[in-house]
Parts: C-alpha cells; structure tokens; sequence
C-alpha cells in the first residue's frame, strides 16, 4: 500500500460536506455533549459515533438522491468520446454494473472504485458555477465532480448491485495533511471498513489511514456524528 503521505497532492477545495457539519452543529442539531457520550458507539479511523435519524440539514445529499430516482438517461445519439453527455454515456456505467452482477463483493468493490477513479476531477464552480454542489451519478457521468461526486456515484453503483445500507456510508473527513475537508465512501466488508476515495486510489482498510479525522458520516437512513476517542 502507498503511505498516505506520498499521495500525489493536489489543490483540492474545501468541500461543503465539513462545511455543513459546521452549519449543524451551529444550529444544535445534534445531541449535547453528555447524551453524545453516552450513546457514542466505536467506529473507524479511531473514532467513536452518535447516532441520529434526522436528516433534514443534509439537503444537499438527500436532494442529490432524490434526483436520482427521478432521473431518466436522455436517449440523445452520440459517441461516448463526445465531451457532451448522451444516452451511451449512461449506458456504459449500466452495461459496466451488469457485468458485475453475480461476482463476488470484494471485486465489485475493487471494480466500482477503479470504474469512477478514472473520471476526471473538477472542481464544482468551475463545473457548476457554485461553491458547492452534489451531483447525482448521472451528473458525474456528464460533467465528472470533485470528491463527494465520486463517493456519490460508488455509493449508487454499489446499491444497484445490492449493497445496503447498513454496509456503505459516505463520510465527511477533515484531511489532517492538506488541511482541507474531503468526502469518501466508507464499505463494511469481510468484518473490516474499507475506504474508496479519489485521492488513495487504492481500496486499503480504514485502520490503515492516519491522516482523515472524520466528522460526520451517512447514508439514506440515518447519519452519525465522530468525535476521536478518548485517551
């Protein structure tokens, strides 16, 4: 495995996935400090967890999801060089999950990890003319996305090809060596975590990873809270 610290740096954004973490916590959605410790479970990068259904300040995620389901591929002809999205864009992911189905989990874990790493990163005012914004999978198969956009679209992958949700979350890390917030997708598998990310380009296990301190993580029924363990 490639030591964090070589990982090729690059001039990411702070992304808006630590941002609202921030905005939540102003706002006194989560629990006080006591309840927090009483509930916090063990989790990963040396973390502990509080548990929470409410989902009303992640807009942008749930809004993200919520396109999805509505979204229908445009049946435009045109080659998938084309730099302008078509109906062979959203044929190609499908016709890549199809053969994925069946096969063991590790390799489509391995197989959707290296499938949206090969897209190319842009930031989201240069691709979308905001600060932030959260694309559906469709959207990152377009226009491609930062580094929510292609948790985002592993998480989407993984769940048509079965995954639940008790077994994915997308996690909002602070990246203690760039000193900036990221987003990655977090997969419970064989008994371990595993990290999928855009800058370790490898699936590596979490407990390898020293240089993320997670805040918040979620996915479509709940979202947790990460405080670093005590002592």
């Amino acid at each position: 495995m490639k030591n964090p610290s070589e990982v090729r740096r690059r001039p990411w954004l702070r992304t808006g996935a630590a941002l609202m973490c921030a905005v939540i916590i102003g706002v006194g959605v989560i629990a006080s400090d006591a309840d927090a410790r009483r509930r916090a479970q063990p989790s990963f990068f040396g973390s502990t967890e509080t548990r929470s259904k409410n989902m009303k300040p992640f807009k942008k995620w749930t809004g993200a999801l919520a396109r999805f389901s509505a979204e229908k591929a445009k049946e435009e002809q045109g080659s998938c060089e084309s730099t302008a999205f078509n109906y062979c864009h959203y044929q190609e992911w499908q016709k890549f999950l199809k053969g994925l189905e069946g096969k063991d989990k590790w390799d489509q874990i391995l197989s959707v990890n290296r499938f949206m790493n090969s897209r190319r990163y842009i930031t989201d005012p240069r691709n979308w003319g905001k600060k932030d914004y959260w694309a559906t999978p469709i959207e990152f198969m377009k226009r491609f996305g930062d580094c929510e956009d292609y948790s985002i679209s592993k998480y989407a992958s993984l769940k048509q090809l079965g995954f639940t949700d008790d077994e994915m979350r997308l996690a909002a890390v602070k990246d203690l060596n760039l000193k900036v917030g990221h987003a990655i997708l977090i997969v419970w598998h064989g008994g371990k975590t595993w990290l999928l990310d855009n800058q370790i380009k490898r699936v590596v296990e979490t407990e390898t990873v020293r240089h993320y301190k997670p805040v918040f993580s979620i996915n479509e029924t709940a979202w947790w809270r990460h405080r670093a363990k005590k002592g």
